[in-house]
């Protein structure tokens, strides 16, 4: 016989991204809090025309049930992962489209922006799941930095793709993964082998061929928008959010799942705001956009930023990361094809050179990774 928990209890909640466990009914007269019998598979208890309750299934009848004989789980949707990834990519890609689009707000007003939309999000979130709004005391150094350096990154980024093209800005961003291995290498003692050097030097090269400095290319660069020193700001801000989010993965990787995902978010966002406020009083930037348009634009980079990150998560949560960074690759090719089509702009053929060493490089690294995971996985089967 198995045990199965009875009662009116409430649910319990569940971890970040689970279906939280659904209460399960009371059967044969059992009082609340009351464990309740279920037949065992292969046997056939007394009163067999009576439905009874599995605790295994959450709730599922017995015949039903995951252990009852010939019975099978249902298979999640093949690809289901990929797909997250992919609309992802182009929320993202359609958030920079419009971020390109306003005239007359500060990259770091955008920013600030952003981080109100996270805290909306994330707020039910904490109280839903008691985190707190602190976290651990031997953590809190980790998400000060993880917040500082997140939303670091994010001004940035902002800031890169109001001043150079959209698909220069995506491609050098998109290096992330390698910095990501150097800095692990560094600060986690992590595993740095020849083929990891080959990626961060072909990153390194595709960074060159797009930034195009002159004491290499000349004085005369085309294919940039604005003045060369407006891509040179980009290109440096690009690099400098790329290393901002490679940092913040380490952070990530040594915080590991002693913080719930919302929390570190949460600082991500509240430092983020802070930060934002405080930089458009310096410079004098603070106001609200003059036209009614700039303001929906606003509204929708939030909620596209928002979108991106929810499906990547979800993504990641039932896919393995491996095909996940390949398919992000998906981010550069969103960026080119906007910036043909809605600001008519085409890449010079550095940028293509520089977006496939980049692109090469990433996923180059992400399939190492992959397949050390499955191999390690593979090892404690054994």
């Amino acid at each position: 016989m198995v045990l199965c928990q009875g009662g009116e209890a409430a649910a319990v909640p569940a971890a970040a991204g689970e279906e939280p466990e659904v209460p399960l009914s009371r059967e044969d007269g059992a009082g609340p809090g009351q464990p309740s019998l279920c037949p065992a598979p292969g046997t056939e208890a007394a009163g067999a025309d009576e439905r009874r309750v599995c605790g295994c299934c959450s709730g599922l009848s017995w015949p039903r049930c995951c252990k009852a004989p010939g019975t099978k789980k249902k298979a999640a949707c093949p690809g289901l992962g990929l797909f997250y990834t992919v609309l992802s990519a182009f929320l993202f890609s359609v958030a920079s489209l419009f971020l390109k689009k306003i005239e007359d707000v500060h990259s770091v007003e955008v920013s600030a922006f952003r981080c109100i939309f996270q805290m909306a999000f994330v707020l039910p979130g904490l109280i839903y799941y008691k985190t707190g709004f602190l976290g651990p005391k031997d953590k809190r150094i980790f998400l000060l930095f993880r917040g500082f350096l997140g939303s670091s990154a994010m001004i940035l980024l902002y800031y890169a793709f109001q001043v150079m093209p959209l698909a220069d800005a995506t491609v050098i961003t998109f290096s992330s993964p390698v910095f990501t291995s150097l800095l692990a290498w560094i600060f986690l003692k992590e595993k740095y082998s020849i083929w990891d050097l080959l990626f961060t030097l072909f990153a390194i090269t595709g960074v060159v061929l797009i930034a195009r400095p002159p004491f290499l290319f000349g004085s005369n660069v085309t294919g940039i928008e604005g003045s060369y020193t407006d891509h040179l700001k980009g290109t440096i801000a690009a690099i400098t959010s790329t290393v901002s989010a490679a940092s913040t993965m380490v952070i990530l990787r040594k915080v590991g799942k002693s913080v719930h995902y919302f929390l570190s978010i949460w600082y991500y966002a509240v430092i983020g705001l802070i930060g934002c406020v405080i930089a458009l009083f310096v410079m004098n930037e603070w106001r609200l956009p003059y036209c009614g348009k700039d303001r929906v634009l606003l509204i929708l980079i939030g909620l596209l930023g928002l979108g991106g990150q929810i499906f990547l998560t979800k993504a990641l949560q039932i896919e393995k990361a491996g095909p996940v960074a390949i398919m992000k690759t998906m981010d550069v090719v969103f960026a080119f094809i906007l910036q043909i089509l809605f600001l008519n702009h085409l890449p010079t053929w550095w940028t293509v050179g520089g977006a496939l060493c980049v692109v090469a490089s990433s996923s180059g690294t992400a399939i190492r990774k992959w397949r050390q995971s499955l191999k390690k996985a593979k090892q404690n089967e054994i």
